[in-house]
């Protein structure tokens, strides 16, 4: 498969398929592709993949796109302003990320949940208990919100996140949590009462404008019923 990112600050991923070989995506990110791309709908494996999907904020429901009687494209689009990010899985790479961070993959890209072992990172860090884990043989597209910046941590090398901007990271690192300290800013520093400590070693990818950030800048300026 051969692939390439256009446009922003809302872009697709094109990929280039060889004849009969398959690509999935998440239901609805499908822009456009050559006609002799052939979809079929499924559980991605099993009902109770499926039911991971709907846990971790993802439809039930996968689609799988096929390129019959020779080379064919397709091309997969964010669902909002933000960056698609190319990630190659294997056995010694794989990553966590927000949930609906997935866009498309590779066939051989396999995807669970995983649970935050810590109960204050559950409920106190911000994405909940849930995200999403990727791991397998192949290339994986994610979509995060914003621009995206990234940090290599060194073994104990750590960095504090407000936790809606942690868009994913590799294994290999832990998360944990913080309250902030101080009265004072906990109740007046509008940052509220913890920080993520995400430790390393491994990549970490932050995103600029999560949604729930974005959704909140706009409210005040969508009039309610009745005004």
């Amino acid at each position: 498969m051969k692939y390439e990112i256009k446009g922003s600050p809302f872009p697709v991923v094109i990929c280039t398929l060889e004849e009969n070989e398959p690509i999935c995506c998440q239901q609805g990110a499908m822009a456009w592709m050559s006609p002799n791309m052939k979809m079929s709908t499924n559980a991605g494996g099993s009902v109770k993949k499926a039911f991971t999907r709907v846990i971790s904020g993802e439809s039930m429901f996968q689609n799988k796109y096929i390129a019959e009687g020779g080379a064919g494209e397709i091309a997969f689009a964010v669902s909002m302003p933000g960056n698609i990010v190319p990630i190659q899985i294997s056995a010694t790479n794989s990553i966590i990320a927000q949930k609906t961070a997935y866009l498309a993959s590779e066939e051989n890209v396999d995807f669970t949940i995983t649970f935050q072992k810590k109960f204050g990172v559950g409920f106190f860090g911000g994405e909940g208990f849930i995200m999403q884990k990727f791991t397998g043989n192949g290339m994986l597209f994610l979509e995060f919100d914003g621009s995206i910046v990234e940090y290599d941590l060194m073994k104990g090398q750590s960095i504090l996140i407000d936790a809606t901007y942690l868009a994913a990271m590799e294994s290999t690192c832990t998360m944990s949590i913080e309250k902030v300290s101080g009265v004072g800013n906990v109740l007046f520093g509008g940052e509220g009462f913890f920080n993520t400590r995400v430790t390393g070693p491994g990549h970490v990818w932050l995103q600029t404008m999560p949604l729930y950030n974005l959704a909140g800048a706009i409210r005040p300026y969508i009039p309610t019923s009745g005004s």
